[in-house]
């Protein structure tokens, strides 16, 4: 396994003791629903710390010393949140071409190209997925673990047989020029799954989740303008308002409790020791945040899965990104144990235990603007 920094550490393996006795016991060809491939994509060259405005006052040092970033990517002029998400999309499924047909699609995301209609549906269509249905969600950085739940639910179900999922943002469109505490986290990108349906102890199980809410905090992360509530006021939008705005002091805090809790949640009711977790993908909000859930939840930091050195916060993006990563590079091996944690505005917190379900592809490809996509099924 490989770290942001490129050092390289021990990759933790399972221990097949209680867990995976659960597991097996639990495996009687029920109906349940797979994850069966992931891809990212972030836009344009990459921009690193060194060339953030100078009116910032910040440095390289100041700036990985405080978030672990050394670098993000910036979407360019008309560019928005629907194409970074096709690019992630028509990739995996160009990738996938004998997994079948998809039945719906999902888009998590905080920064949707309009505020009505979604974008889900325009992303359908440019797929050319005809009129399947296609929703957007709003859970802002736990937007990809809510979409993997809603996705289980609909294929568990039997309701559909293979959904698509996107978490893509384009923060760049909303941060304020004059906050450097958002311009040196924020990055832009899009990161696209498969869930499809399957049988209890298939490659790629989506085991169990854990999803939580708190909304008496809901104005620690927010875009105060734009909505109905602001409209409703019947006053002149102030031009502060349009722009992303976070308490950081407050929202570390709840980021920790929230992701700690809701990680020991789960890994009790799926019966995992924090030791027997292969790999750790939180999301990839801040260094500081990621090593302090993995602490306090037990799980050594070899076995954190982190590529936000590279792109930043990408919001809804980042745990597919660092999914994807992670598998171009070939840390994750099939019949791996993953947990994944997130927390967003909202205030919106979720988990997600899976099997990983097979052998990364080898072929990882840099595309003409520089960027990269990887793929595994």
């Amino acid at each position: 396994m490989t770290t942001g920094s490129g050092q390289r550490v021990a990759s933790g393996r399972a221990v097949d003791s209680g867990a995976g006795r659960r597991e097996r016991a639990l495996a009687g060809g029920a109906r349940t629903a797979v994850l069966e491939g992931v891809a990212g994509w972030v836009p344009g060259e990459p921009v690193p710390n060194d060339l953030l405005p100078a009116g910032w006052g910040v440095d390289d040092a100041w700036v990985r010393r405080r978030t672990g970033i050394g670098s993000r990517h910036r979407a360019g002029p008309g560019v928005a949140t629907g194409d970074l998400a096709y690019v992630a999309a028509s990739r995996l499924l160009a990738d996938s071409p004998a997994a079948g047909p998809v039945d719906a699609v999902v888009l998590a995301t905080a920064t949707p190209d309009h505020l009505c209609p979604g974008t889900a549906p325009a992303l359908a269509s440019r797929l050319g997925l005809g009129t399947v249905p296609a929703l957007d969600i709003a859970a802002v950085c736990s937007g990809f673990v809510y979409g993997l739940a809603l996705s289980h639910g609909l294929v568990a179900s039997g309701l559909y047989a293979r959904i698509l999922l996107v978490g893509a943002d384009v923060y760049s469109t909303w941060l304020d020029p004059e906050d450097r505490s958002a311009g040196v986290v924020f990055g832009d990108g899009a990161g696209a799954a498969l869930v499809a349906a399957g049988r209890t102890g298939d490659p790629g199980e989506l085991l169990a989740f854990d999803l939580g809410s708190d909304g008496t905090g809901h104005d620690l992360i927010t875009v105060p303008g734009g909505g109905a509530r602001a409209r409703a006021d019947g006053k002149p939008p102030a031009l502060s308002d349009a722009y992303f705005r976070m308490q950081g002091r407050t929202v570390y805090q709840h980021a920790v409790e929230r992701m700690t809790g809701s990680c020991r949640v789960l890994l009790e009711r799926v019966g995992w020791d924090p030791a027997q977790v292969d790999h750790f993908v939180p999301h990839q909000a801040n260094a500081r945040i990621l090593h302090a859930v993995a602490d306090r939840v037990g799980i050594a930091p070899q076995r954190c899965v982190t590529h936000l050195e590279r792109v930043g916060n990408t919001g809804a993006a980042s745990i597919p990104l660092a999914l994807a990563d992670a598998a171009g590079r070939g840390v994750l091996r099939r019949g791996d144990r993953v947990l994944l944690t997130a927390f967003g505005g909202g205030l919106t917190w979720g988990s997600a235990a899976l099997r990983w379900p097979g052998t990364p592809q080898t072929n990882s490809t840099i595309s003409t603007e520089g960027t990269q996509h990887v793929a595994v099924r």
